[in-house]
């Protein structure tokens, strides 16, 4: 009950003098409102940096066939024909670390349209899971290939927006047909553009096509480091095929098919490899999925102890970890511009708070002689500048978020709201009250009864 009559004398008290309360809350309202705009508009920029990173393939890990020796000479890097599509089956399916693979076939060679051509950066051969690991699901135009379409080696494909500029002129390619290796492609999606990648390469030079498709019809074998439509013999009138996997006989007992025949019914091989493996990491948890992979990998590939791995696995861990202490430097900045704001709002509480106390000295004495005891007092006067803390403190909540909104509508600034920095503001407001309020109401506490009543 005491309490309940502290709360509402004080109440009494701050509504005696409306305009000076709310001058006092006003630092209040500003420094909260500051916080939870600058926690709400920080934590979406940094949202939005991290997509960003990720759309970059900084969240992304490269898995690539190891070294293959033999005789003690070894090949290089690349050349343990080992990863295969199962593998990256297994890695999206087993790997809790991982939120998706896609197997990668490259290749090399001239694209050709009417009378133009160009030698793009990448061919990828891989599967619809692609776009979802490196966040390209929205297309411009067109749609994306499906996994029926991987099975069936169907010759569709997607093309980036500088194969758009240099092949078509900027007109829509869909429905059109291209030739890679004098096999015709027909272009039945645009990716949206991406720009260059962190070291600089254009990630829209790229075509993407089923891998079966790649690897059966247009390479035959893995992918090298040299422009494969230089070493194709008679281009303009050769068809490519399958690789011959076994030595030629000098008795034929089935008829031989013809290259366009082995072109348009290409078999598939039972252990075919790919050239690489695209994986998404979870946020955050890079090394985690290194583990995992490495740990399925050596035990699909029936590594024994103590032996070499056949596989290596890139990953972008630096730049992440730089673009996101950045993120985290730019959001404590702005906390701490925001934590002065409500600094200041204590200063101005303590200054009325004091000058309060020095104006009810005749009524602090009055209640001293008539029995009321310093911890009445000093409860009062801390109810009186908590109660002023936590009314700014819902108001700068409430002007916060109304501010937030307005720079997402209006500005069109990713903002993300932040509900830790609401309960935070709550919490601070009321500390900053107790914390500012002790001083004058202890003050006010330890007057002497009968100097307070001669007080004018």
């Amino acid at each position: 009950m005491k309490s309940i009559r502290t709360f509402k004398t004080a109440i009494r008290a701050l509504r005696r003098n409306k305009m000076r309360a709310i001058l006092t809350m006003l630092g209040i309202i500003i420094g909260v409102s500051a916080v939870i705009a600058m926690m709400e508009i920080g934590g979406g920029s940094s949202a939005a940096i991290q997509k960003t990173i990720a759309s970059m393939g900084a969240n992304t890990l490269l898995v690539m066939p190891g070294q293959a020796a033999s005789g003690g000479v070894s090949f290089g890097a690349g050349t343990s024909l080992t990863m295969t599509p199962q593998d990256s089956d297994a890695i999206a399916k087993d790997c809790p670390a991982v939120t998706g693979s896609a197997p990668i076939v490259r290749a090399r060679t001239q694209i050709v349209y009417g009378n133009r051509n160009w030698v793009p950066m990448n061919i990828y051969g891989t599967t619809p899971d692609f776009l979802v690991v490196r966040e390209w699901t929205n297309l411009t135009d067109g749609d994306p290939f499906t996994e029926r379409e991987v099975r069936n080696a169907s010759k569709v494909c997607l093309l980036g927006q500088t194969l758009v500029k240099q092949l078509f002129d900027g007109q829509s390619p869909i429905g059109k047909e291209i030739r890679l290796q004098n096999v015709g492609f027909k272009v039945i999606g645009v990716l949206a553009p991406k720009g260059a990648n962190m070291m600089g390469m254009d990630q829209d030079d790229i075509v993407l096509a089923p891998w079966t498709t790649i690897k059966y019809r247009v390479t035959g074998s893995s992918a090298g480091s040299v422009n494969q439509s230089a070493q194709a013999s008679g281009t303009s009138t050769a068809v490519n095929s399958l690789s011959q996997f076994y030595p030629n006989t000098q008795l034929n007992l089935y008829p031989t098919p013809s290259a366009a025949q082995q072109a348009d019914t290409p078999l598939p091989v039972r252990f075919s490899n790919v050239d690489q493996i695209l994986v998404a990491a979870q946020p955050g948890q890079n090394a985690e999925a290194i583990q995992q992979i490495s740990e399925l990998l050596r035990e699909r590939h029936h590594l024994r102890a103590g032996e070499s791995d056949d596989f290596t696995i890139r990953d972008m861990t630096e730049i992440t970890k730089a673009l996101s202490s950045t993120t985290a430097l730019m959001t404590s900045l702005l906390l701490i511009v925001a934590m002065i704001s409500l600094v200041v709002g204590g200063v101005g509480i303590m200054n009325i708070m004091l000058v309060s106390v020095t104006e009810r000295t005749r009524e602090i004495g009055l209640r001293m002689a008539v029995g009321a005891q310093p911890n009445d007092i000093l409860r009062q006067f801390l109810v009186e500048a908590v109660v002023l803390c936590l009314i700014g403190g819902i108001i700068g909540i409430v002007v916060g978020r109304g501010g937030s909104v307005l720079v997402r509508v209006l500005l069109h600034w990713p903002t993300q709201i932040s509900i830790g920095a609401i309960i935070a503001a709550v919490v601070v407001s009321a500390s900053v009250g107790i914390i500012f309020g002790f001083y004058p109401a202890w003050k006010g506490s330890k007057l002497d009864p009968i100097e307070a009543l001669r007080y004018e």
